[in-house]
């Protein structure tokens, strides 16, 4: 549940390096990959969510989430810190 996330969270958050610049694309691509895959089968029986949390800037991100668009996919961003979201 939404507890175990967190925990897991806040267990892992000190061993993770952040860096910049931040760009998703290879994973929204590679998630965008495995729906295109499926929806190409006629078996998209599966529909994919994508939770991105992040601090940075999402220019160099854009296009690929414009291009997962029309897949059975969500991409979901939520920012933090004092960057303009």
């Amino acid at each position: 549940g939404i507890q175990g996330i967190a925990e897991a969270y806040h267990q892992i958050l000190p061993q993770i390096r952040l860096y910049r610049p931040t760009n998703f694309s290879s994973i929204i691509n590679h998630v965008a990959r495995f729906a295109a895959h499926l929806l190409q089968q006629g078996t998209a029986a599966q529909y994919f969510t994508l939770l991105i949390i992040t601090d940075g800037d999402l220019d160099q991100t854009r296009q690929a989430i414009v291009n997962a668009s029309n897949l059975p996919t969500s991409i979901i961003i939520v920012g933090v810190g004092e960057a303009n979201f």
